[in-house]
């Protein structure tokens, strides 16, 4: 099973293929977009959570970090979701959506604790998520590669963007 098989992709009601997406691969492509949706809707919600929860000497720095990064995770989600209308794919970030199709708490063996989460519990567990978004994406990049290069670019640049927010975060460990 592929991770296409365990996403549902809804053409839109008028299929717009951009110029640059072959026509047979716009669905493998919105599968890919969607996916990558769904991991970062889903990474948002949980350094959200983490942001709420954390204890510790580094609270500070980190309850301000998760919050940069929980700006900068929905701002790549709108820009991947803005991509699969373009490529005639209606995006679905409602909850039942991403709580089935997200691949972020696969990652963390205990789940999320609930309560009070200490600073150096949080850093892992974000990075960890982080982590496994950036291993969709580039999965995904490669995916993309060679039937649309302007998606394989998008998800470049989102790509990028975790990896940045990856690194700032582990510098605090």
């Amino acid at each position: 099973m592929t991770h296409h098989d365990r996403v549902r992709v809804a053409p839109t009601s008028e299929t717009a293929t951009a110029p640059s997406t072959h026509p047979d691969s716009s669905s493998e492509v919105g599968a890919d977009l969607q996916q990558v949706l769904v991991d970062l809707l889903d990474l948002g919600l949980l350094a959200k959570q983490v942001h709420w929860n954390v204890v510790g000497p580094r609270f500070r720095a980190l309850h301000l970090q998760l919050d940069e990064i929980t700006l900068a995770v929905r701002l790549q989600a709108d820009a991947v979701a803005e991509r699969a209308v373009t490529v005639g794919v209606a995006p679905d970030g409602r909850a039942a959506t991403v709580s089935a199709g997200s691949r972020l708490m696969a990652a963390v063996p205990d789940g999320m604790p609930a309560g009070a989460i200490q600073d150096g519990v949080a850093i892992e567990l974000v990075n960890t998520m982080l982590t496994r978004a950036i291993d969709g994406l580039r999965a995904a990049i490669t995916s993309t590669a060679a039937c649309d290069p302007v998606t394989e670019d998008l998800l470049i640049g989102v790509s990028a963007e975790l990896e940045k927010q990856r690194w700032m975060l582990i510098a605090s460990r």
